[in-house]
């Protein structure tokens, strides 16, 4: 179905502030959400909501919670979370690397007992839309098994980087599993029998019931999503697989955190660990010149050779940027069975359903 863009920013806005958050801090929340749907990707955006609302209202988000800072250099801070959104979290933390990096040159900063922040790309757009390049990186809870294993041990463990760029900003946001996890629940939903090379059931072998997967990760009873390249190496899924360590060593362990294996969906606690950075590239030499050299990178991608058949090479963000172009003061679209969530959650909420006024 397709919805109103500004109608689905209310309503997403409302629902967070019944919740219990201020208007900034839901404004916050509802944009991250929607930027993902701006972007085209639906698995990070208003169909978490149901997600959502399941850890607010279980305890897993602390709506009244209160970062703190318990390490802290000029270039570095360690925050503790204390459950909070993960979204407003993330701003904050990203605003405060932003901070750092445009005083010492460079800003890093690590979070621990934090919760699902959305799409990473948002905060490293934050800080290549203050001419900086940004940095960021999350754990989730382990859905992803390692090479040759049949038990997930690590998370979906994204990577992003942005840097400012002609005629469009860079910016690269993937996940180190084949697909994210709410990949395979929109494949649920729609009944949908997932590709092959994607995903393993309880016993390590290839697996193309999205649902049971999904249900397999909930219960941790074996298999999940296989890493970056898939299953094996001959693809290479061993690379992924190390992809995802290396995020976790960056988010989880130099945070004094939780690493993948032992972060839980569970009413009270979920403890996701994020990392972000920002630092000028200034230091390296003249901006402007450094600037205009990837553009110049960036726009010989675009102008090399095509394969038979194709017109247009893509560079990172470069979709992302026309989509949401387009639809930002149109509509977007949302998967009939998310919009059955909405109405429930703004039932029980009591908050107007108004995407259809």
């Amino acid at each position: 179905m397709l919805v109103d863009t500004g109608k689905a920013r209310n309503f997403c806005e409302a629902l967070f502030c019944a919740y219990g958050f201020s208007h900034n801090e839901s404004k916050t929340i509802a944009d991250v959400l929607l930027r993902a749907d701006l972007y085209g990707i639906e698995s990070h955006g208003i169909h978490r909501l149901s997600r959502y609302h399941e850890e607010i209202t279980s305890g897993q988000v602390d709506v009244s919670a209160k970062t703190e800072i318990v390490h802290e250099t000029p270039i570095s801070a360690c925050i503790d979370a204390n459950k909070g959104m993960g979204q407003t979290v993330g701003v904050n933390a990203m605003n405060l690397a932003i901070q750092k990096a445009k005083s010492s040159g460079c800003g890093m900063i690590t979070v621990r007992n934090s919760n699902h922040y959305g799409i990473a790309s948002y905060y490293t757009e934050l800080a290549s839309e203050q001419d900086l390049i940004g940095v960021s990186m999350t754990n989730t809870e382990a859905i992803c098994v390692p090479t040759f294993g049949s038990e997930a041990m690590t998370g979906t463990n994204a990577l992003a980087l942005a840097m400012p760029a002609e005629p469009f900003t860079f910016s690269y946001d993937a996940s180190t599993t084949v697909v994210p996890r709410g990949k395979l629940e929109v494949y649920r939903k729609n009944g949908q029998p997932l590709p092959d090379n994607w995903a393993l059931d309880a016993n390590g072998h290839p697996c193309n019931n999205a649902a049971e997967v999904v249900e397999n990760i909930i219960a941790k009873a074996g298999g999940g999503i296989a890493p970056l390249g898939g299953l094996g190496t001959l693809h290479g899924g061993h690379k992924g697989y190390g992809l995802s360590i290396v995020v976790d060593l960056f988010s989880a362990v130099i945070s004094s955190g939780l690493t993948s294996n032992h972060v839980n969906r569970k009413p009270g606690h979920t403890g996701i660990c994020h990392y972000f950075m920002a630092f000028d590239y200034g230091i390296f030499g003249e901006k402007e010149t450094i600037k205009r050299n990837m553009s110049k990178f960036l726009q010989e991608i675009r102008d090399s050779r095509k394969a038979k058949g194709q017109t247009r090479i893509y560079t990172h963000g470069e979709r992302e940027a026309e989509l949401k172009k387009e639809r930002e003061n149109g509509t977007i679209p949302v998967n009939e069975k998310t919009i059955e969530e909405m109405n429930a959650i703004a039932k029980q909420l009591n908050v107007e359903n108004n995407l259809y006024k």
